[in-house]
């Protein structure tokens, strides 16, 4: 009797420990749809696996990359460790194949390898069967000229309305922007006070130190019609506070005054090169100022 469950005994262990392991827990393939597609047209593949512990897949069992036969080629083949003994093994194959018509094909499978303490193990990725569909008809339509390209659509009619609202707001932006110009540069009638040092500019343009006098004079006559009547120096803080934009020239305005008062009163200067060109500076920056430049 005893002999009888020892041989029972053996003979379960050894049924066991000739039974294969089963290197895969879980096992997911991922594919696209199997239809519509052409000639170049690639095809991506996921398999996803969960390994039990202390397996580990081996990358090189993957297919190598580049033509598996005349029509179907790998172009990428890739492991991604996702932990926990998880594993997401990418491919994606291009289709060359030109068929005159729908015609169905096969992504061979291929074993992966796995080993666990120096055993190897394998799992099989199945075949893949997917149809492709030829690029035009094997016998293309011709009309009765015999051309079979389709005409041109012709173009859809633009409205007159729009254009003409176009047109208008585009004359009015020019027109705005040609009054801003003419404003800042003096041009428009009215608004003299815009030109004042332009024309003083001019003025002093063909002026020497000889006619020093009509000089000072030109450079007076601007700043009193600015200012609205006659402007002297001990009365330029009324002057900025009318006009603040001009406070930055306070100091050359400030040589002027006192300039032209030695000049015409008390006889100690002298009508200099120097002196005429740095009033002309003067102007110019005034100028600077009335059009908006500083």
């Amino acid at each position: 009797m005893r002999a009888g469950v020892l041989s029972l005994t053996a003979g379960l262990l050894a049924a066991c420990s000739a039974a294969p392991i089963r290197p895969v827990s879980a096992w997911r393939v991922e594919t696209p749809r199997p239809f519509g597609y052409q000639i170049g047209d690639t095809i991506p593949m996921r398999i996803t696996v969960q390994t039990r512990s202390g397996v580990v897949l081996h990358a090189d069992s993957l297919p190598k990359l580049g033509p598996m036969n005349r029509w179907l080629h790998l172009r990428q083949a890739e492991v991604e460790p996702l932990g926990d003994d998880e594993y997401r093994v990418n491919l994606e194959y291009q289709v060359f194949y030109a068929p005159l018509e729908v015609k169905a094909l096969t992504i061979p499978g291929f074993p992966l390898r796995f080993s666990q303490h120096g055993q190897s193990l394998e799992q099989r990725v199945p075949d893949w069967q997917f149809t492709v569909a030829p690029l035009r008809e094997l016998i293309a339509r011709q009309d009765e000229a015999g051309e079979y390209l389709r005409p041109d659509q012709p173009p859809a009619p633009i409205s007159g309305a729009d254009v003409l609202r176009n047109m208008l707001v585009a004359g009015l932006a020019a027109l705005a922007l040609g009054l801003r110009l003419a404003w800042q540069y003096g041009y428009l009638p009215g608004l003299p006070r815009r030109s004042l040092f332009k024309r003083a500019s001019r003025q002093l343009r063909g002026l020497r130190a000889v006619q020093m006098a009509e000089a000072l004079t030109v450079m007076h006559g601007a700043l009193n019609r600015l200012h609205g009547g006659p402007l002297f120096g001990h009365r330029l803080e009324d002057f900025f506070g009318a006009h603040p934009h001009y406070r930055p020239l306070q100091g050359e305005l400030s040589w002027f005054f006192d300039y032209s008062n030695r000049f015409f009163f008390a006889d100690q200067t002298a009508a200099t090169d120097d002196a005429i060109e740095r009033l002309r500076r003067l102007c110019g920056q005034c100028r600077d100022v009335e059009r908006g430049a500083r």
